[in-house]
């Protein structure tokens, strides 16, 4: 009944990774073409970092880490 069952268990971390990264992949994939000229790359950096900070700066001051 538990034949392989240490086998399957292992294979999980495996199988999260492949996951995520197909997800990674599959968003960023349609945003290449947008990032070859430079006004694109420095709007999405931009909004990046700022999207970033907005969500640091938020859980900041939600958990009570620091002054904001």
């Amino acid at each position: 009944m538990f034949d392989g069952f240490w086998d399957n268990i292992f294979r999980y971390p495996r199988y999260f990774v492949t996951i995520i990264l197909g997800v990674l992949l599959n968003t960023v994939e349609p945003l290449m073409p947008l990032l070859k000229r430079p006004v694109t790359l420095i709007a999405l950096l931009g909004f990046f970092v700022g999207s970033l900070t907005f969500l640091t700066l938020t859980l900041r001051a939600m958990l009570g880490l620091g002054a904001v």
